[in-house]
C-alpha cells in the first residue's frame, strides 16, 4: 500500500501523532533524566592493542552501574553501606585496565576484607568510579556541581585531577589569558537532562529511550576492537617531532585556573560526604632510559587521539609543570582542611607501575588502592569513639565525621 492509498488525511494523522508522541517522549526524558558522565548500563568489552604496554590485559570489561558509575550495582539506602565515589580524569578511570585490576576496583575489594569492614564500622564497602578521560578542574568543578546533589550517604569522596589541567594547556599553544569558560554540560555528560534532539531519525527522543531501554533490559556489550591503538601513533609522533619546546610563557594563568576550580570543587565534594580525600596525582618523572622515554606521547600541541601532531614540548617542560599544579594542590587542600595524599613517594617511576607519564599499570594502580584503602582505615580507626553507650546513628556520624 502507498502513502497515495492511505489518503492524506491518514499522513497527515499520523504525522500529527508521531509529532504528539515525539514531543511527549522528549519531555519525559528530560523530566526524568539524571546527570551521568556515563551512561547507566553500558558494557563494553575492550579488546586492547598488545603494544599498549607488555602487562596489558588482552580484554578489559567497563561496566556502569545505574547510577551512571563504573562499578556494581548498588542501592543508596542499603543498611550499612560506607558508599565511597571515585572522581578526576584518565587516571582515575584506569580505561586500560580491567574493572577488578582498575585502582578504585581493587580499592573496593581491600574494603570489603573483614578487618577493613570492622574499622569501618560497615556491612559492605561500595566505589563507584565516575573518572573520564580528558577531565581537568574546570570539567570535575561542573560535574560535582550537577551530581552531587543527586547523591545521599557518601562516606568518602577521592578527587584525583590537575594533569589534564597542563595538557590541555599545551594543546592549546600554552596560551597567555584564559578564556571565558567553554565547558558545557554536555562536554562532560553523555546522559543528561539537557539533551537536544533533532528531527532526523536518528536524533529523535523516540530512538534514544528505545537505546536506553534496550541497555537497561539487555544489557548488551559492545566489543572495541584494537583499544589503545592510537596511543602507539601518538608515540611516534612524539618521537619524531618536527619541533620540541623548551620552554613555555608564565604558567601562573594555568595553575591559578586550575587552583579557583580546584577550590570550588573541594568546597563542593565537603558539603555533600562525611569525608573528601584528594589523591594528588603522580607523575613518572626520572632520567629516561630510551625505552622509557619511547612510552612517553603527552605535551603535544593538539589532540593526539585525533590529530596529527609535529610540535611537542620538552618533558622537562611537562615534569615542572606537573609540580606546580601538584604544590597548588596540596596549598588548597591543606587550607581547606581537606586530606591529601602525596603518592610519588611511594609508587616508584618504573614502567612496571606505569605505562605512559600519568597512567598505571595493573601493578601501579594495585599499590595505588592499598595507599588510598590504608588512609581511609586509618582516619576511621582514629574517629572511633572509644566504649561509651551506643549513640544514634544521626550521633554516630557526626563522631566520625568530627
Amino acid at each position: 500500500m502507498t502513502v497515495t492509498a492511505l489518503g492524506p488525511g491518514l499522513v497527515l494523522a499520523a504525522a500529527v501523532w508521531l509529532l504528539v508522541v515525539e514531543l511527549g517522549v522528549r519531555r519525559w526524558i528530560r523530566r526524568r533524566t539524571r546527570y551521568h558522565v556515563w551512561p547507566p548500563g553500558v558494557r563494553l568489552e575492550l579488546r586492547q592493542d598488545a603494544r599498549l604496554f607488555p602487562e596489558a590485559e588482552p580484554r578489559v570489561r567497563f561496566e556502569i552501574n545505574a547510577d551512571g558509575e563504573r562499578g556494581s550495582d548498588v542501592r543508596g539506602d542499603e543498611a550499612g553501606l560506607f558508599r565511597i565515589l571515585v572522581a578526576g580524569g584518565s587516571p582515575a578511570e584506569c580505561f586500560a585496565l580491567d574493572q577488578p585490576t582498575s585502582w578504585p576496583g581493587t580499592l573496593e575489594r581491600l574494603l570489603n576484607a573483614a578487618d577493613s569492614l570492622r574499622t569501618l564500622g560497615a556491612g559492605r564497602a561500595h566505589v563507584g568510579n565516575i573518572g573520564r578521560g580528558g577531565i581537568a578542574s574546570e570539567h570535575l568543578d561542573l560535574i560535582f556541581e550537577h551530581v552531587l546533589p543527586q547523591y545521599r550517604g557518601l562516606a568518602v569522596i577521592v578527587v584525583m585531577v590537575g594533569g589534564n589541567d597542563v595538557f590541555l594547556w599545551l594543546e592549546d599553544g600554552a596560551p597567555t589569558s584564559v578564556p571565558a569558560s567553554s565547558v558545557t554540560v554536555a562536554d562532560v555528560f553523555q546522559y543528561q537532562p539537557e539533551q537536544r534532539f533533532g528531527w532526523t531519525p536518528g536524533r529523535w527522543a523516540m530512538m534514544e529511550l528505545a537505546r536506553r531501554l534496550r541497555r537497561s533490559w539487555l544489557r548488551p556489550v559492545e566489543v572495541r576492537e584494537a583499544a589503545g591503538a592510537w596511543v602507539t601513533t601518538a608515540r611516534k609522533m612524539r618521537a619524531q617531532a618536527r619541533e620540541l619546546r623548551t620552554s613555555v610563557p608564565d604558567p601562573a594563568i594555568m595553575v591559578d585556573h586550575f587552583e579557583y576550580h580546584f577550590r570550588r570543587l573541594l568546597l563542593c565534594a565537603r558539603a555533600h560526604a562525611d569525608r573528601v580525600l584528594v589523591v594528588r596525582q603522580p607523575w613518572f618523572e626520572k632520567e629516561y632510559t630510551a625505552e622509557e622515554a619511547g612510552r612517553l606521547w603527552h605535551g603535544g600541541l593538539g589532540k593526539a587521539w585525533k590529530q596529527a601532531i609535529s610540535v611537542y614540548y620538552a618533558q622537562d617542560v611537562l615534569n615542572h609543570l606537573m609540580a606546580l599544579v601538584d604544590a597548588r594542590a596540596a596549598t588548597v587542600a591543606d587550607e581547606l582542611g581537606v586530606e591529601h595524599l602525596d603518592l610519588r613517594r611511594i609508587l616508584a617511576p618504573t614502567l612496571e607501575n606505569y605505562y605512559d607519564f600519568v597512567h598505571y599499570t595493573a601493578a601501579g594502580a594495585a599499590v595505588v588502592a592499598r595507599t588510598v584503602a590504608a588512609a581511609i582505615r586509618r582516619r576511621s580507626e582514629r574517629a572511633q569513639p572509644s566504649p561509651q553507650p551506643a549513640l544514634s546513628e544521626s550521633s554516630a556520624n557526626m563522631v566520625a565525621v568530627t
